[in-house]
């Protein structure tokens, strides 16, 4: 079992490894991404699963984290479980309007927002190994 000043660290570890995975998969296969935000705009089961998923890990996150003021990372990791929350409700209650404005987000910068997840992932995993 992890100890308590550990979860933080865990959680930002393993955030770190899915936006690296994610990232080095977009870079692989360029405009994955767009298309899997085509198939949720048209998919209204695929939304609806998604919403759900994005809240129950959030609010798992939100949950699980000890909230410590003093401990900026426990700080990082409750606002994420945060986010996560209000994306899955916003998912869930205004999904293809949602959607549709994440895709134009995206547009054809893909590879940027693929670098951005990798450095991001970098970040929260070299955090995280700095913590154990």
């Amino acid at each position: 079992m992890a100890d308590t000043q550990d979860i933080s660290a865990w959680i930002a570890l393993f955030i770190g490894l899915y936006a690296l995975g994610a990232a080095i998969g977009e870079l692989r296969s360029p405009g994955s991404w767009a298309a899997m935000l085509d198939g949720f705009e048209t998919s209204e089961a695929l939304r609806f699963l998604t919403g759900i998923v994005v809240l129950a890990l959030g609010a798992t996150i939100y949950l699980v984290n000890p909230w410590r003021p003093d401990d900026w990372l426990s700080i990082v990791v409750t606002v994420i479980g945060g986010g996560m929350v209000v994306e899955g409700v916003v998912i869930l209650g205004f999904g293809r309007p949602f959607l549709h404005f994440a895709s134009a987000m995206m547009g054809a910068v893909n590879r940027a927002w693929a670098l951005l997840s990798a450095g991001l992932g970098l970040v929260l995993v070299c955090v995280a190994m700095l913590r154990f």
